[in-house]
């Protein structure tokens, strides 16, 4: 189990995908911290500016709640629910209007049935099932006499289905963050000034999906590596 971890394969795949997340991580929370401390100029918080977005697409059956957290800001399809975190809910700040209004993107998608998301929630199941047992059966496949490959190609099968969730959830992401942006232009949400803030903070946390989406994929290239060399 040692050489899995440890072997070449680990530092040409899996150093890159770890160093491109440390920095993706670091530069969404910079730039969030950056435009937090900038009020917009409309002193529109992040529960209006969601709101806006909303009205603006003639939805009205999306609840806007507020929860715990520090960017833990998500759209729940099953409730039909956008869900903002302390820092933006009640937050007047540029920042929070761009991530409040990326939220509402997503309910936004769910409203309109855009396709990409429709196959992102239909892979859910299964993606679920693979992050919670392929690493299992891989584990196991290693530990088994070469004979019994195949419980490791059964787990990099079930680890390939949360790859193609991240994969698919890249569209989901950007497609969200373009309506957001859209329409803070087209109500005038932000001046011009703040919109390129708002922009800024969301096209950095879209390279965090990039990120894991590169890491899921340098995985399972180096499974797949793995698992032929093995046999």
């Amino acid at each position: 189990m040692g050489l899995y971890y440890y072997d070449w394969t680990y530092i040409v795949f899996m150093l890159p995908a770890l160093i491109l997340s440390i920095v993706c991580s670091i530069s969404v929370k910079s730039r969030f911290s950056k435009y937090s401390k900038i009020q917009n100029s409309r002193r529109i918080t992040g529960a209006e500016a969601a709101h806006a977005v909303l009205s603006a697409h003639g939805i009205t059956n999306v609840r806007i709640e507020q929860v715990s957290g520090s960017l833990t800001d998500h759209f729940d399809p099953r409730t039909n629910t956008i869900r903002l975190s302390d820092s933006v809910y009640g937050s007047a700040s540029v920042a929070a209007v761009g991530v409040a209004c990326h939220e509402a993107g997503h309910a936004v998608q769910h409203a309109e049935g855009y396709v990409p998301n429709k196959i992102r929630s239909a892979i859910l199941p299964a993606a679920n099932i693979g992050s919670r047992f392929s690493w299992i059966l891989i584990i196991i496949g290693m530990i088994l006499p070469v004979k019994f490959s195949f419980v490791i190609t059964i787990g990099i099968v079930l680890f390939s289905m949360a790859v193609l969730f991240t994969l698919v959830t890249l569209p989901v992401e950007f497609n969200a963050s373009s309506r957001a942006l859209k329409t803070i232009k087209e109500v005038r949400l932000l001046n011009d000034e703040e919109y390129k803030g708002a922009k800024s903070t969301l096209s950095a946390a879209a390279m965090t999906y990039v990120a894991s989406a590169a890491t899921a994929v340098l995985q399972l290239l180096r499974l797949l590596l793995i698992a032929n060399r093995r046999r």
